[in-house]
């Protein structure tokens, strides 16, 4: 939930694909390009399951996939290529659920995109984009229309450049070749999901928020309706633009006919025109893929890619990037922005060559004070009992076992 107008996502959505020239070029390529992609941190929009995840579009086995939910709309596959990196070819290997439309974008930060490459004519199988001009640390399948009545999968996505390519032993060339680090930011799907499910335990009271799609109330914080899976809220906007983009997606929708009230009541605490219907739309809404998956784009827009991409920026590591984030749910971007300033009067900045346990010591001090203003957040034990908990363990790259309280109820993450 968040204070405010909703802040512009700092993820580009969906780029016309038409009128983008295409730049692929049949120009043969140097033998000694190198794989840059092979074990990279790999994030998706969606996963169909668990036997799915976008860890395997780069374990170099065409045999296993990544593959996205279901249904009409957009979908992506981000690659952290470690650092920025000169890209010139990618291998794309489809699997039968392809895209016809798509785009290859590469980012300096996760957060702005270029295109290098966009087709509407995809037909499946090995696309092999060579002559490709574009550097960044980020590489990005954008997905915008599918080939097929299924969502979309990708057997592998290889990128290449000139390098530099890991170092090869010279004392010991039969030695094996040490594994790129793990990620420890909240870019490893695994550490995304803790998060998702520690925001859940507080927004919703349960570790499955996958299951709070239908979740919908006023919970009397002067915010109207609070619903969904991190509290989209009538009163501040982001519920207005959850439902914009549900109907953009599927015009017709059982949410579609409340936007004009939505637009009403927006800043304030109504319900007017959305009573007695909106409670039963919102439910049977919720139970569509399409509505699932718009709450998860605007979750991810609006609220989880902006501040891990300024705790980033600020050089935090998995728990300072959770403890943004949570902090965007319930205070909006620009509360989290606040925040930040008041926390700078008396800490530094890890990037600013502060210590990381003392900088966000100062942010949680200041997440406190800013709760306290506000009598329906007045109960901090979000932070008290369950962030401070985990920074006074050392624990910063918020790794499990997690055991926290939140309103007096416990919660545990074993694995």
């Amino acid at each position: 939930m968040s204070v405010g107008a909703r802040s512009v996502a700092l993820v580009t959505g969906v780029v016309a694909v038409l009128g983008v020239p295409l730049v692929i070029s049949i120009t043969a390529q140097a033998d000694d390009d190198v794989l840059l992609s092979a074990g990279r941190p790999v994030l998706a929009s969606s996963t169909y399951s668990g036997s799915y995840p976008a860890s395997k579009a780069v374990d170099g086995d065409t045999g296993s996939r990544w593959a996205s939910v279901t249904g009409a709309g957009t979908q992506w596959l981000r690659v952290d290529l470690g650092s920025a990196q000169s890209v010139n070819r990618v291998k794309l290997f489809w699997e039968t659920a392809y895209a016809k439309a798509y785009q290859l974008q590469l980012s300096a930060d996760g957060a702005s995109w270029a295109d290098v490459y966009a087709t509407k004519s995809g037909n499946g199988g090995p696309d092999d984009l060579k002559g490709l001009t574009g550097r960044g640390r980020y590489l990005r399948v954008l997905a915008t229309q599918r080939g097929t009545a299924n969502g979309y999968s990708l057997r592998e996505v290889r990128v290449y450049g000139p390098g530099p390519a890991s170092p090869t032993p010279t004392a010991a060339p039969s030695a094996p070749v040490v594994p790129a680090p793990v990620a420890t930011g909240l870019e490893d799907p695994a550490k995304k999901e803790l998060a998702m499910e520690l925001v859940s335990s507080a927004e919703n009271s349960t570790l499955n928020w996958r299951g709070a799609f239908g979740y919908l109330e006023d919970i009397g914080d002067g915010r109207g309706y609070t619903g969904g899976i991190i509290g989209f809220c009538s009163g501040t906007s982001d519920m207005l633009a959850l439902v914009t983009t549900y109907t953009r997606r599927k015009p017709g929708n059982p949410l579609a006919g409340y936007l004009p009230a939505l637009r009403a009541v927006d800043g304030s605490d109504s319900h007017a025109g959305l009573d007695p219907g909106f409670t039963a739309a919102w439910k049977t809404a919720a139970g569509d893929p399409v509505f699932q998956q718009a709450q998860q784009d605007e979750r991810d827009d609006g609220y989880f890619t902006p501040s891990v991409t300024l705790a980033r920026t600020d050089g935090v590591r998995a728990l300072g990037q959770f403890v943004y984030y949570d902090a965007a749910v319930m205070h909006g971007l620009d509360g989290l922005r606040s925040i930040r300033t008041a926390a700078l009067k008396v800490a530094k900045t890890p990037k600013q060559g502060g210590d990381e346990t003392v900088w966000l010591g100062a942010v949680l001090d200041a997440r406190v004070k800013e709760m306290r203003t506000e009598e329906a957040h007045s109960d901090t034990t979000r932070v008290d009992t369950a962030q401070r908990v985990f920074l006074n363990a050392g624990n910063l790259d918020l790794d499990a076992p997690l055991a926290w309280k939140v309103y007096g109820d416990s919660y545990q993450i074993k694995s």
